[in-house]
């Protein structure tokens, strides 16, 4: 039969859940972000040639940690819009749970959840399979990935891109006010309209929209900033 698990065993399956996996792992979360615990684990299991699947939300990832989860052959993630869900399963065991795969969650916060034994309960993990299956196939796979920026740089410039073969540019955000000859408030406003970008805490953060729409973010020499493909608020 299912079980609760509060804060401690909820952390304590989690791992289990992914250590355990011989065959596949789905790991379903509103947010990418990882701690350095479940990195070593997703390593061991790349190693293993796991077959790994990721769903996100959105993603708060650095450069460094895209380029290390680009490194994964065997882990693969998706985008998902409006999710919400939490669920991490093996092919012997699942999590429904609060509990968001980053650091600060694990350590700071009261969490709950349901931990379902697949030999115990097979109805119910039947039924939660089907439903990680499902949400898999509505998610768009992303392959995540952030363009370094040379340390010389001194200033933003538009990058090109390859997207299938076509060459598409890409524009700073106060080029792309140019382009359409509005202030580069008014276009960080519009960006913002469309969900391509978020406010945290008074800063601007790239959603997974922008990101899968193909924009990236890059730090140069005065700070971070963003690239933009051209025709991405209309011709």
């Amino acid at each position: 039969m299912a079980k609760f698990i509060n804060t401690s065993a909820t952390t304590y399956h989690l791992e289990e859940t992914i250590k355990n996996a011989s065959d596949r792992l789905i790991l379903i979360s509103p947010y990418l972000r990882l701690n350095e615990r479940i990195k070593e684990l997703l390593e061991d299991k790349n190693r293993l040639k796991i077959d790994v699947r990721i769903v996100y939300g959105k993603t708060d990832l650095r450069p460094d940690e895209a380029d290390w989860l680009k490194g994964l052959e065997f882990v693969r993630t998706s985008f998902c819009k409006n999710l919400h869900a939490k669920c991490y399963m093996s092919e012997s065991a699942c999590i429904i749970t609060s509990l968001n795969l980053y650091e600060f969650s694990q350590v700071n916060n009261n969490e709950m959840g349901v931990y379902i034994d697949r030999d115990s309960d097979p109805v119910l993990y039947k039924e939660t399979y089907e439903e990680a299956l499902r949400i898999i196939r509505i998610s768009e796979e992303v392959k995540i990935t952030y363009d370094r920026v040379h340390k010389n740089e001194s200033a933003p410039t538009p990058a090109p891109a390859t997207d299938e073969g076509n060459s598409t540019e890409l524009l700073t955000t106060s080029k792309l006010g140019s382009k359409y000859k509005k202030s580069t408030a008014k276009i960080t406003e519009e960006l913002a309209a469309e969900g391509y970008l978020e406010d945290r805490n008074g800063k601007p953060y790239l959603t997974a929209k922008g990101e899968a729409a193909g924009a990236l973010w890059k730090s140069g020499r005065f700070g971070i900033y963003f690239l933009w493909p051209a025709n991405i608020l209309g011709d």
